[in-house]
């Protein structure tokens, strides 16, 4: 008999011991949870069987809460990426009761403590290798929101506006900082946040 699909919701895989019973929505918590460390120790072209041996349940049981393996991975976007960005964050970029060095140093120390991880670095990289669109919607997201009304904001209080092209150089430098770490297992410095502050000022020209 032909095996079915891996993405089938037929589809079992072997699961060792008993499951225990969880409400549904805490059950569906659980399987993104697990699939955000799946995905980013093995890469977005892991299977949903190998998840499923790891959480203990059976592969049917993870296509009752998630269409197709798709659906999972846009469950875990939603988690990795679009979960960690502050919804203050645009109006911290935008008020201008304070300078902008200082409110691009706060963004960017806040927006250091949610991206430098192991599970978002990996995903982030895995999926650029895949050629996936997971990044390019969440850049392109991040880009709408947040960068490009920086510009704006530092036109209106420094008199110049610098090239978008810039500000992603500026944007990439820092992440960079996380690649390092968690993708070429290099040192880093224990804070990086100095670091930072002095490429926003390179970056100001103050």
């Amino acid at each position: 008999m032909p095996s079915l699909p891996e993405d089938s919701p037929d589809a079992a895989a072997e699961a060792d011991g008993p499951r225990r019973r969880l409400p549904p929505e805490e059950r569906r918590e659980q399987i993104i949870d697990a699939a955000v460390r799946f995905f980013a120790d093995v890469g977005l072209d892991g299977n949903t069987r190998d998840l499923a041996k790891r959480l203990g349940v059976t592969q049917s049981l993870i296509f009752r809460y998630f269409d197709s393996k798709q659906d999972l991975i846009e469950a875990v976007y939603g988690r990795v990426y679009l979960d960690r960005i502050s919804p203050g964050w645009a109006a911290l970029l935008r008020d201008r009761s304070r300078p902008v060095k200082e409110r691009m140093t706060t963004f960017y120390r806040e927006y250091g403590e949610r991206i430098f991880d192991h599970d978002w670095m990996r995903i982030f990289m895995f999926s650029g290798l895949a050629g996936a669109d997971l990044n390019r919607r969440y850049l392109d997201h991040l880009g709408r929101t947040l960068l490009l009304p920086m510009l704006d904001e530092i036109e209106a209080e420094l008199g110049f506006a610098p090239s978008p092209e810039d500000l992603w150089n500026l944007h990439g430098g820092i992440v960079y900082i996380g690649i390092r770490k968690h993708i070429y297992q290099m040192p880093v410095p224990d804070d990086p946040y100095p670091g930072i502050e002095r490429a926003i000022d390179r970056f100001l020209r103050v």
